[in-house]
């Protein structure tokens, strides 16, 4: 099982970024992929989820109406669009797999429980 993530990289304040996470190694459609963010010293917090076989979509608050989480059943991968970009401390950027039936819009992706994980991705956003 691999997940590999990419598009990290440093990007302006009001700037944008597309994160993606190429999956392999486990049947796709079964599972949702979140997006979790973890800066020096915090805990790893979810960000945005989507289940890739009915396509449920879940944004933590502070991203709504700036961030839009999408999968490519084709591609085996989930993308993570991310618009103005606000002033934050750097942070890693990890894609995690969970086995779930479906996901609610209300529930953060950490509920579920991540069964595999890519390595990351640093994101850094200049003011």
């Amino acid at each position: 099982v691999h997940l590999v993530e990419s598009g990290g990289g440093l990007v302006q304040t009001g700037g944008s970024l597309r994160l993606s996470c190429i999956a392999s190694g486990f049947a796709f459609d079964d599972y949702a992929i979140g997006w979790f963010r973890q800066a020096p010293g915090k805990e790893r917090e979810g960000v945005s989820a989507i289940h890739n076989g009915d396509g449920t979509t879940y944004y933590e608050d502070s991203v709504k109406g700036r961030c839009t989480i999408s999968s490519d059943k084709a591609k085996n991968m989930v993308y993570l669009q991310m618009n103005n970009r606000e002033s934050e401390d750097p942070a890693t950027y990890y894609c995690g797999a969970m086995v779930a039936r479906t996901i609610s819009p209300s529930v953060g992706p950490a509920r579920y429980g991540v069964y595999y994980w890519g390595h990351g991705t640093l994101v850094t956003v200049s003011s």
